[in-house]
């Protein structure tokens, strides 16, 4: 009894405060579901490290049904150390892949990602990782998202889920899915910022030449290209034809006399095809437009409002507040950032 309080009160060794991050595998899941965040946690733990706060930081481990090597989609096998939820984890993080839904239906998936839920602290899920805590009832009547490819299939197979398919990640309590692959790294970093504080969160994200990170719901960049996919051969033509006339006024009936349509039907048969109204759709080419301008370095946003159909620049900022939740001058300044950060520096100062 005495060595015990002793123990606890003047310990021999230091003791260690390092987070637990169980990586859930199985077989075709993709390889930058896993490095993406890997790298994150492994950075934020190398800071730590670096900065005298060895005990600090992330142990990383790496769990399947059956150790061993686990092929991933891209052929790249990673290996399994332990079965899942053996012990306590701060985090459970479940990958994604073109397999996850089919990974969901396997019994063994699920009954392995439930003990380890039950063990974790934070439950986390990165692109269509969503589908196997889906199935796992992780995420019944949960805030959620996924990829953009899969999240109308992940609505339909799982009403009770809350999906908000735009967002680049959500955090709902002690659960968080990501949008597809590279959005898990943003929520990794997140996640560091919530363990350790944003200055940490801020030295990974400029040790990897990443932002610091985007903000959870900041609309995924695939959007168009999902809106494209949906709009078919019907209203291709006139998609195109959009694209090119964005800074016109674009009203329904112009756009139902270029689809030789009444406006009635347009107005009818559009958002039954695109899953949008013809004016959420141009918006959102417009902000594509937007951010393609401010990206290559357009100064003035009234121009940019101008060239991308806004014509005001109030008008930009209210649609980009909308849509991403950033401005369009904090959405410059990312890539600004990103373009002209002196790494060489950064490596001085943290002595790498």
């Amino acid at each position: 009894m005495f060595f015990v309080i002793a123990a606890k009160k003047y310990p021999l060794y230091p003791v260690s405060m390092k987070k637990r991050m169980e990586f859930y595998f199985y077989q075709g899941m993709v390889a930058l579901d896993v490095t993406g965040p890997l790298d994150v946690f492994n950075a934020a733990d190398e800071i730590l490290s670096r900065n005298g706060k060895e005990q600090e930081g992330y142990e990383l481990t790496f769990s399947a049904n059956t150790p061993g090597p686990i092929p991933t989609s891209s052929g790249l096998c990673f290996h399994a150390d332990v079965c899942p939820g053996l012990e306590k984890a701060d985090t459970l993080l479940v990958p994604g892949g073109m397999i996850a839904e089919t990974a969901s239906t396997d019994s063994d998936n699920i009954k392995a990602i439930q003990m380890a839920a039950r063990k974790a602290k934070r439950i986390v899920s990165v692109c269509s990782g969503a589908f196997l805590l889906a199935s796992a009832g992780i995420l019944d009547d949960r805030r959620a998202t996924t990829h953009w490819m899969v999240a109308d299939r992940l609505a339909a197979l799982y009403p009770n889920v809350h999906m908000e398919p735009d967002s680049i990640y959500v955090q709902d309590g002690t659960i968080s899915t990501s949008a597809g692959v590279t959005a898990g790294i943003d929520l990794a970093l997140a996640l560091v910022e919530e363990d350790y504080g944003p200055s940490l969160a801020i030295e990974v994200a400029r040790l990897l030449l990443l932002y610091r990170r985007r903000p959870g719901n900041q609309s995924q960049f695939s959007t168009t290209l999902a809106m494209q996919t949906k709009v078919g051969e019907r209203f291709k033509p006139l998609v195109d034809w959009i694209e090119t006339h964005l800074d016109q006024k674009l009203t329904v009936d112009l756009l139902a006399e270029k689809a030789h349509m009444s406006s009635r039907t347009f107005a009818r048969i559009f958002p039954s095809e695109t899953g949008m109204s013809p004016g959420r759709f141009i918006e959102q080419l417009r902000i594509d437009r937007a951010r393609e301008l401010l990206e290559s370095g357009a100064e003035g946003l009234e121009q940019v409002a101008r060239e991308s159909g806004f014509g005001r620049e109030e008008r930009l900022r209210r649609a980009f507040q909308r849509r991403l939740g950033i401005s369009p001058t904090q959405y410059r300044a990312h890539f600004i950032q990103g373009e002209h950060h002196d790494h060489r520096s950064y490596l001085r100062d943290t002595h790498l």
